[in-house]
């Protein structure tokens, strides 16, 4: 495959770029102007990089049409962090870039969408999370996915390409944003403080960043998988365990602020998907466990501090 990568200095987009050439594949990668590319130390001499910001995507046509992509994998996308999800001055970059995008891949030569969606397409729901449920998404990052999700299968059904869609749920790792759950506890139990935490009753699916590349790319990589599809585990496991779990990995003594902070009404208290359907197309399921995913991201973080340290 020739593969463009958007949003590659991010922690899926810089996991994706380097599954892509461990595979073999050519891979050219999209990142904002002012992007730190350290997620891709030691494989930047191996891509060719393009530096442009989605709400100019059109100022970078001339470089996509020089690599030509069949494949586009599409990770960028403004607004991720829960502060920022219902900021509108995102939707320009988000819906029209996403667009305008694929316009110019197409007269690349694209042949293969694969889009990284999510599951705010879904709105809060009680149960369990099928591709079959009608989505009811409430914030403006939601609205968004699900708008350019739709459009883009549009599009490619009238162009004859390969649309591929994954929601994605959660996803977590080394070299995650520390503004994430899992990453900022962690940090605050190294440095031997009391993080500060809802009450922690809320049930989340999170999947493990090497086991969500893999996915990816045999979704890519299958000829037959198009359309919709969940990317999560399969699995969902209450924050308080999973927060109890890192301290006592740290150390059972710590203590742990549950209760401190206000949980917010607009929370998704319940995260948990059907990979059924994913499973069944591609063969796919994921390899590491909680316990051995969060291990490998504290022994990350720790050596982050004995380098720095």
């Amino acid at each position: 495959m020739r593969c463009l990568v958007t949003g590659a200095s991010g922690h899926l987009g810089s996991y994706l770029t380097r599954r892509l050439l461990d595979c073999g594949e050519e891979v050219a990668v999209l990142v904002r102007p002012e992007s730190d590319l350290w997620r891709l130390e030691g494989v930047l001499e191996r891509v060719r990089l393009i530096r442009a910001d989605l709400r100019d995507i059109v100022a970078a046509s001339e470089e996509i049409h020089v690599v030509g992509p069949d494949t586009v994998f599409h990770c960028a996308w403004a607004g991720v962090t829960s502060d920022t999800r219902n900021r509108a001055d995102h939707l320009v970059g988000n819906v029209t870039g996403g667009l305008q995008l694929f316009r110019i891949a197409q007269a690349a030569g694209c042949r293969c969408w694969i889009g990284i969606g999510s599951q705010a397409e879904y709105g809060r729901q009680s149960g369990i999370l099928r591709e079959d449920l009608i989505p009811h998404p409430d914030t403006l990052y939601g609205v968004a996915k699900l708008c350019v999700g739709k459009l883009l299968e549009t599009l490619c059904e009238l162009s004859n390409a390969r649309y591929v869609w994954l929601r994605l749920l959660a996803t977590y790792g080394p070299k995650d944003n520390s503004q994430h759950l899992i990453p900022s506890v962690i940090e605050k139990l190294l440095a031997r403080s009391r993080p500060s935490l809802t009450t922690g009753e809320q049930i989340w699916d999170y999947l493990y960043i090497e086991d969500a590349v893999e996915a990816i790319h045999r979704a890519a990589s299958a000829p037959d998988v198009r359309g919709v599809y969940n990317l999560a585990s399969g699995e969902a496991h209450p924050v308080r365990e999973i927060v109890s779990r890192l301290r006592d990995m740290v150390d059972p003594s710590l203590p742990l602020g549950f209760g401190e902070i206000p949980q917010d009404p607009g929370a998704v208290f319940s995260l948990h998907a059907d990979i059924t359907r994913l499973r069944n197309a591609t063969g796919w399921v994921p390899r590491t466990d909680l316990e051995s995913g969060l291990r490998k991201t504290l022994d990350w973080h720790k050596s982050v501090l004995t380098r720095s340290g």
